[in-house]
């Protein structure tokens, strides 16, 4: 006889919760039985419930302390979804799991390195202290993204790695519905922080291997944006090769006036792969592009499918069959793409001075 669905919750009614964690927890429905939807306010936490019961008829609306003490009472709600403020983020997680509730926050794993450093030793102690230790996980779709996933393995294709390019070109201006976001703003690091772990995370994916260390340069050119919203920086991974990041939180270029775009290139002594953002078929997703010996080469399309991904793979991990947790989810990887960016932001204020990459 086949186990239960799992019984969840989400913590968090904003914009993301509405347009993403609603319709892809939908798409997987025969997975998992989402219980309740939480928000400080009860207004909040109704809007995301009304959106949600024309798919879990079920769901119940919880809000304020009343509500967030009825759902760790509830023995039905094995895990939730972290998705609040980042200031109260890694707070929120740390009270669940004490509750023996599994974790799936999102992104980022927290603000700062030495934020990471006591979560990481306040979740040992909950671990120790429980008889069945809860999951941390941090939601980061790009690392169940199939056009990393696969082309990961292509890259072995193009022999020794020569050089690494990683390129943004955001699109945070006044028709994003983050822009005027409080906590993103008011961030340490902005929204080169609360986006960039994206690509840092896609970054770290595809080479393998993670980056030593770093040496940046930043400036704060839109005043409306938080500072900084430009990063450059030199980067050198611990297999030797060296790279450079570049991003740009708001650019007025065709590409980006609409969309992020994106582009990750490696390149190896036999070739060189390529992976950019794109639509294909009125769908979302990734080119992947494949440069061999003799001038070849082969471009394949995939679309968009990461949030789902990672939320299956998060149900797995908390359903009564599964083994082990599923890596990619680990807190710990969620923590080292944070600590690329601080070390690069750290370098970007000390005049593009070499700094060390803190490892986890």
């Amino acid at each position: 006889m086949a186990n239960p669905s799992p019984g969840i919750a989400i913590l968090g009614a904003g914009i993301f919760v509405k347009t993403q964690y609603i319709p892809r927890l939908a798409e997987i429905s025969d997975l998992v039985v989402l219980k309740a939807i939480w928000s400080r306010t009860e207004e909040s936490a109704k809007g995301a419930v009304e959106i949600a019961r024309k798919h879990f008829p079920e769901v119940k609306c919880k809000w304020g302390d009343d509500g967030l003490n009825e759902i760790i009472q509830d023995s039905s709600i094995v895990g939730v979804a972290v998705v609040v403020a980042a200031e109260t983020m890694v707070e929120m997680s740390l009270k669940m799991l004490k509750a023996g509730k599994h974790v799936l926050q999102e992104k980022p794993a927290a603000a700062s390195i030495s934020e990471i450093e006591t979560a990481m030793s306040s979740y040992r102690n909950i671990s120790a202290d429980s008889p069945c230790r809860p999951i941390w996980a941090v939601a980061e779709n790009y690392r169940f993204e199939p056009a990393f996933v696969e082309l990961k393995k292509l890259i072995a294709e193009t022999g020794d790695m020569m050089n690494v390019q990683l390129i943004i070109e955001g699109s945070m201006n006044s028709s994003n519905p983050y822009f005027s976001s409080s906590w993103r703003r008011n961030l340490s690091g902005g929204f080169i922080l609360d986006m960039g772990v994206h690509y840092i995370a896609g970054l770290r994916m595809l080479v393998g291997c993670e980056v030593a260390s770093v040496s940046a340069t930043t400036s704060h050119v839109d005043k409306t944006l938080p500072g900084p919203d430009n990063i450059t920086s030199n980067f050198q991974l611990e297999n030797g090769c060296s790279g450079v990041f570049v991003m740009v939180v708001s650019s007025r270029s065709p590409k980006a006036c609409s969309k992020t775009w994106i582009l990750w290139r490696v390149v190896g002594l036999k070739g060189t792969v390529q992976l950019e953002r794109g639509v294909e078929g009125g769908r979302h997703g990734y080119m992947a592009t494949i440069y061999g010996e003799g001038g070849t080469s082969r471009t394949i399309f995939y679309p968009f499918s990461g949030v789902t991904e990672e939320l299956k793979a998060f149900f797995n991990d908390i359903s009564e069959t599964s083994k082990e947790q599923e890596p990619r989810l680990s807190y710990v990887e969620g923590a080292r793409d944070v600590a690329v960016l601080e070390a690069m932001l750290e370098s970007g204020a000390k005049n593009g001075a070499v700094v060390p990459v803190t490892k986890f």
